[in-house]
């Protein structure tokens, strides 16, 4: 499965099965979260066979059946937009072993997530993973042009990481994000004023590059 594919088949799962983690996935996040947290300064880490976090009475909107693996979102203060791309990175990971994944701010019970949270740093949310009774629905999006300047004639990176993003999950399916082109370069930046924001940017910045190429996205 090529990440173009992963990306495309990664839906927000609420409903999950009994089904373990398989062992050789695990080994395989676990990896990618060290890379990751090297890289980025951040914290992510792995919980699984953990039940409680989501066993808590919630509202119908949000409500999460059977989770008992998830990721522990933590970094340092104004790391948002680290949290949003680095926590994708593990994401598509896990879709490639055929787990999917739903990330999650509110509705999970907070006293009872794992995961260490050092002096100094702060848990930003959690990302809910495992075998879903479903693989859940895409969503109406945005269009190319919605959310870029692209145009006619544009290179074919432009438009395929554009298109990229527009695979990338935003909080309650917003879409706060704008693509500009100068030449070899795009800039991604924040549209409007809406819910983790930040996280959201962090999240389509990571789709685009992996289609597009780093070198394509101004840093």
């Amino acid at each position: 499965m090529d990440m173009l594919e992963r990306m495309r088949r990664r839906h927000s799962v609420r409903k999950y099965t009994d089904k373990p983690l398989d062992p050789d996935a695990i080994r395989a996040l676990r990896e990618e979260i060290l890379e990751c947290n090297a890289e980025s300064g951040l914290l992510i880490q792995l919980v699984t066979d953990e039940p409680e976090a989501f066993a808590a009475e919630k509202p119908s909107y949000g409500a999460f059946k059977g989770c008992r693996n998830y990721l522990v979102l933590v970094g340092k203060p104004d790391k948002e937009e680290a949290i949003g791309y680095y926590g994708e990175r593990i994401v598509l990971k896990a879709m490639e072993w055929g787990i999917h994944s739903c990330w999650v701010a509110l509705t999970y019970k907070k006293g009872k997530a794992k995961g260490e949270i050092p002096d100094g740093y702060r848990r930003y949310m959690v990302i809910a993973l495992g075998y879903g009774e479903t693989e859940g629905l895409p969503h109406k999006g945005k269009t190319l042009t919605d959310v870029s300047d692209y145009k006619d004639g544009d290179p074919d990176w432009y438009r395929d990481g554009v298109e990229a993003a527009l695979l990338a999950p935003t909080a309650i399916n917003q879409q706060k994000f704008k693509f500009e082109r100068d030449g070899e370069i795009a800039k991604a930046s924040v549209s409007g004023l809406g819910f983790h924001t930040k996280v959201d940017l962090g999240i389509v910045k990571y789709h685009f590059e992996a289609v597009a190429g780093r070198n394509h996205l101004a840093r």
